[in-house]
């Protein structure tokens, strides 16, 4: 009797801590699939997109130390920071080189980007060192690569974790890629618009699954981190020195014409 009374407390708050874990992952899941499918959509947040990103970024870290999860757990061990920014740098490179390239490739139609045609030199540097850099970059990793697949391995083993944490990555971009898609005008009908969502959709699920294994590889948040920035800024770069190519190219083309 004794020994059975004595291990019920224990088991009580071991519930009760249990309970707690279960509650924060479900919350995080919750709100990270709300958060950039339905207040991404505001007039507010798109205008103060990096703000009000960074301040989410806060927030959500602020909850995952109350929640109880430690540096370690998240990927913030200052120890592990030059094994992730040497692992991001090895997995990055060809990601840039194949931006670099894309320009004077046939991969140049891939490039065709209205959102970034029509941008100045400000404009472009404000998306390059600013807005990706923390309003999605920063945001996206602590999110999803950090404090969701943390808490959600203290509910349910490592791989399911990553597979779950990996799929709301996806589901994060349904809004960002339709709207791509109508500024783009790519896939006009409903059926296609709705297979070419789905399909990015799929893609960055992968791509979540591949910066999960880097952090976890490296034990270190600065691996995806890099690898994120580098896909997310090359690609605006390499569009706009695309989109300035084509301008150069086009008055030549008018001139062989007219002729």
């Amino acid at each position: 009797m004794r020994g059975q009374t004595a291990t019920r407390p224990g088991r009580r708050a071991d519930d009760v801590r249990h309970g707690r874990d279960v509650a924060f992952a479900v919350a995080a899941a919750t709100v990270l699939t709300w958060y950039n499918n339905v207040a991404g959509r505001t007039s507010w947040h798109r205008r103060w997109y990096p703000a009000v990103n960074a301040g989410a970024t806060a927030i959500a870290l602020a909850a995952a130390v109350a929640s109880g999860l430690t540096a370690d757990e998240l990927g913030l061990r200052r120890a592990r920071l030059r094994a992730g920014l040497r692992m991001g740098a090895i997995a990055s490179a060809p990601i840039a080189a194949a931006f670099a390239l894309a320009p004077v490739t046939p991969a140049r139609k891939l490039l065709h980007d209205q959102r970034v045609a029509g941008l100045d030199r400000r404009q472009l540097a404000y998306q390059v060192l600013l807005r990706i850099p923390v309003g999605t970059v920063g945001w996206e990793e602590v999110a999803f690569r950090a404090v969701l697949p943390a808490a959600l391995r203290r509910v349910l083993p490592r791989r399911a974790a990553m597979v779950a944490a990996s799929a709301l990555f996806g589901l994060w971009h349904v809004r960002p890629t339709a709207e791509a898609f109508t500024s783009n005008q790519f896939a006009t009908g409903r059926s296609a618009r709705i297979a070419g969502v789905g399909a990015v959709v799929a893609a960055t699920s992968a791509a979540g699954a591949f910066l999960s294994y880097l952090g976890e590889r490296s034990d270190s948040l600065a691996a995806p981190v890099i690898v994120h920035l580098t896909a997310n800024c090359a690609g605006p770069l390499a569009s706009a020195v695309n989109a300035r190519m084509e301008r150069r190219v086009r008055p030549g083309r008018i001139r062989q014409e007219s002729r």
